[in-house]
């Protein structure tokens, strides 16, 4: 079984009030997540958003799952976990510049998610998705996000496919 996430956060003054959003989508079911935050960026909301949606993969989901691809429109995260995670680590969670990477523990808490997720034979594919270009799912994660960071009630979708008003 192949499974998608998509993922948005934001941030309303970045730093400010801020919320996430996935959508988790399996063969049978949708399910949505979104939080929120009083003070933080749209960086932490973008990681937090990705955090969350592989975190809810687990128990018989993982054993049915091959494959998992997160849906993300912040270039900062697909390359975060494709390009530079690796020497970061290597480096002792220094950038390029020396400096501790920002965001560290949300990094680690994302690796620590991707690698317990492989090591149960899962392949974790990262892609990047232009955000509002009418990409439904995307613009539903960025409506959650939205949504939440400015206070607002959000009825998350949980159920069957077959019930899920967006078409993907």
């Amino acid at each position: 079984m192949k499974i998608e996430i998509w993922t948005d956060g934001s941030s309303r003054g970045n730093p400010g009030k801020g919320g996430w959003g996935s959508i988790i989508i399996t063969k049978d079911e949708v399910i949505e997540l979104g939080g929120s935050d009083k003070m933080t960026t749209n960086n932490k909301m973008e990681l937090l958003a990705s955090i969350e949606g592989l975190k809810e993969i687990e128990g018989n989901i993982i054993k049915e799952t091959k494959e998992v691809t997160v849906c993300t429109d912040s270039q900062y995260v697909k390359k975060g976990m494709t390009e530079w995670i690796d020497g970061w680590i290597a480096k002792d969670w220094k950038g390029s510049t020396k400096k501790p990477v920002m965001n560290q523990d949300l990094w680690k808490a994302l690796k620590k998610e991707e690698d317990r997720l492989k090591n149960s034979g899962i392949k974790i594919i990262w892609k990047y998705v232009k955000a509002h270009c009418g990409i439904a799912l995307n613009e539903r994660a960025d409506e959650i996000a939205t949504m939440l960071a400015d206070g607002h009630n959000v009825e998350l979708y949980r159920g069957d496919r077959s019930g899920y008003n967006i078409v993907f």
